[in-house]
């Protein structure tokens, strides 16, 4: 039976980055995958760790060949791909576990051709949050294309590897990279892609770290005469591309934004800052986990074990809405059939210090999502949810269903059956002591 996706990374030299690379790759919570490593005539290591990885992995398949550029490794590893679905990595990048997972599930929930997601840009010790399109909704290819307008050199559009392509439409108008391009090759593919999908999803979830390590055109010694050529090629793809799916009216409406492409790309790459606004320190963009205490036993490790389970996956639906984790876990107990009189008895129950329980109330409340009712005298707080709280309040639910998922994972009815017994019990046990 075929995978699900094929997973595509071109590989030449990079024996410092690769084994980061493939170990997120088969660390990802989504297993039903192929992994293609096409390695392109490395003068290095990056051979033998290729074949080191397929040797303990059945899903890895592995291709030498002599170099030939990037564009080649990829149209080779379109040949051999036999996925549902396309995902692209670079050797110098890695991804988050539940990005090829997120990106089949928007993709078969929503019936996407393109899944694009915001993604992480490392620079040293610091990492950013890089993204453009902020509609949380399906687009038309029109409204997607709307958008590139605005940005028509930004990184988020021009590559390949925050995205998810469906192969079938790849094969049916055999797309390929242009291996006599070496600048913009990923968009004029993306172009070329876009032009026959009708349905785009933009995730609003960062999965893929992107560390920048290609030179400019000017370090690959290209004149200016060549680089020029290739600038206008591109151009006039993009041009072409909405030719294609703008009417002719709309065209001469849009035709200077069109244009104002040659502006954004008359630098050396597509444009994306050198300085992001918000960095964190890399690794703390994400919560952590103790493996110690992971494997530890005792009444407080299984307390950490829970929570952190749970964290991982409410931290997507945090992410993707702009909330904190404790936002996120304060409005799945809101939505718990528990009524806290004060707001010292809610951050109680919520687990989260008095002081972080004001300021995430006021947060959810600045966005629309509750209205807050302070208690005066023997009135009790009360906290209503808006309607606008509905879709995340959804997601709040996906994310409990996820995790019931992964912690009963392998159970028979039978053991699901004693396991809700038991868990009464001990439930009624500790209702004795506490209520006394």
């Amino acid at each position: 039976m075929n995978p699900t996706v094929s997973i595509i990374v071109p590989v030449y030299n990079a024996e410092k980055t690769l084994p980061r690379c493939i170990d997120s790759i088969l660390g990802q919570e989504y297993t039903d995958f192929e992994l293609l490593l096409i390695d392109d005539g490395s003068s290095d290591s990056s051979g033998k760790i290729c074949d080191r990885y397929a040797a303990q992995d059945s899903r890895i398949r592995v291709t030498h060949k002599p170099n030939s550029g990037v564009s080649d490794s990829r149209n080779l590893a379109l040949d051999q791909a036999c996925g549902t679905y396309l995902q692209f990595l670079d050797s110098d990048d890695w991804i988050t576990p539940n990005a090829t997972g997120l990106f089949v599930e928007y993709a078969q929930r929503y019936h996407c051709d393109m899944v694009i997601s915001d993604f992480y840009r490392v620079v040293g010790e610091r990492v950013s949050r890089k993204g453009d399109i902020e509609d949380d909704c399906v687009l038309t290819q029109e409204e997607f294309a709307a958008h590139m307008m605005e940005n028509p050199a930004d990184f988020y559009y021009g590559v390949l590897w925050n995205k998810l392509y469906r192969r079938n439409l790849v094969e049916k108008y055999h797309l390929r990279m242009n291996p006599k391009i070496n600048w913009c090759e990923d968009f004029m593919f993306n172009l070329e892609y876009i032009r026959h999908a009708e349905v785009f999803y933009a995730l609003q979830v960062p999965i893929y770290y992107y560390v920048k390590t290609k030179g400019s055109l000017a370090s690959q010694g290209m004149s200016l005469t060549k680089t020029i050529k290739m600038k206008l090629t591109v151009f006039e793809y993009y041009n072409n591309f909405y030719k294609h799916v703008l009417t002719e009216k709309d065209y001469e409406k849009n035709q200077l934004q069109v244009y104002r492409f040659l502006v954004d790309a008359a630098g050396d790459g597509m444009v994306l800052p050198t300085f992001l606004s918000d960095t964190k320190k890399l690794g703390r963009e994400r919560s952590s986990v103790s493996q110690e205490a992971l494997s530890g036993e005792g009444i407080l490790m299984e307390a950490y074990r829970n929570r952190k389970l749970l964290d991982y996956y409410l931290e997507t639906a945090a992410i993707k809405n702009d909330l904190t984790l404790n936002d996120v876990r304060l409005l799945l107990c809101l939505n718990q059939p528990h009524q806290s009189n004060s707001r010292r008895e809610l951050a109680d129950f919520a687990d989260i210090p008095q002081r972080s329980l004001s300021l995430s109330l006021q947060k959810l409340s600045l966005k629309g999502l509750v209205k807050v009712e302070n208690g005066r005298g023997k009135k009790p707080l009360k906290i209503t949810f808006l309607p606008s709280a509905e879709p995340i309040l959804a997601e709040l639910s996906e994310a409990q269903s996820k995790y019931d998922q992964a912690i009963f994972s392998d159970f028979t009815e039978e053991e699901l059956i004693q396991y809700a017994h038991l868990n009464e019990k001990i439930k009624q046990n500790t209702q004795k002591i506490l209520s006394l």
